[in-house]
């Protein structure tokens, strides 16, 4: 029951469309109608507001973490469960008919709840990609994809299951601009197209 409980807990964290709310407090409508048409940071920048999606990718990030967090605090054994369920939340929120954002800033906050050496590899491979390609999908892809590895590296077994998961999720999510990728059209942050 305490593991069904940090799931939805989890869930109901991370399905919180801070994009979607916050684009709509701002006056640039509703976010779902431009760009890729998520609700998650990279498709806030394209209203040209940096604040914004800054906030929007801060407040993903502290959903995850906070999940994780209320978890370790009240049914620690289930923590796991509570950061799975964050990355459900943010990606398959049921609120907006389960079409939410690709999770990357909210898997950051989970890995920084979970256990934070886990969370800084996630966000040196993300930043590092970013200033690198330029390219928002590769960068979170890549750094989804390092959390598994990085927990049992530096913490220990217990955590790569659920990280697995959390990165086939994010990879599942990244779908069409992996397609993009391996046809050169994926677009870089600063340029028009």
């Amino acid at each position: 029951m305490d593991w069904l409980l940090a799931l939805l807990l989890g869930y109901a964290l991370g399905s919180i469309p801070f994009g979607l709310l916050l684009a709509k407090a701002a006056g640039k409508g509703d976010i779902r109608r431009i760009g890729s048409g998520n609700i998650g940071a990279t498709n806030v920048l394209r209203t040209g507001s940096k604040g914004l999606a800054a906030a929007v990718l801060l407040l993903d990030a502290a959903k995850g973490f906070l999940a994780v967090w209320l978890a370790w605090r009240y049914v620690p054994d289930a923590a796991a469960l509570a950061a799975l369920g964050a990355v459900l939340g943010h990606c398959f929120p049921l609120w907006l008919r389960f079409r939410g954002g690709k999770g990357v800033a909210t898997t950051l906050g989970v890995c920084l709840g979970l256990a934070w050496p886990i969370g800084a590899a996630y966000a040196a491979v993300w930043l590092g990609m970013l200033a690198i390609t330029r390219i928002s999908s590769l960068s979170g892809v890549m750094a989804a994809l390092i959390a598994p590895a990085a927990a049992g590296i530096l913490v220990g077994a217990e955590l790569v299951p659920v990280l697995a998961v959390v990165a086939v999720i994010v990879l599942y999510q990244h779908r069409e601009n992996m397609t993009r990728l391996r046809n050169g059209t994926e677009p870089r942050i600063g340029r028009k197209s």
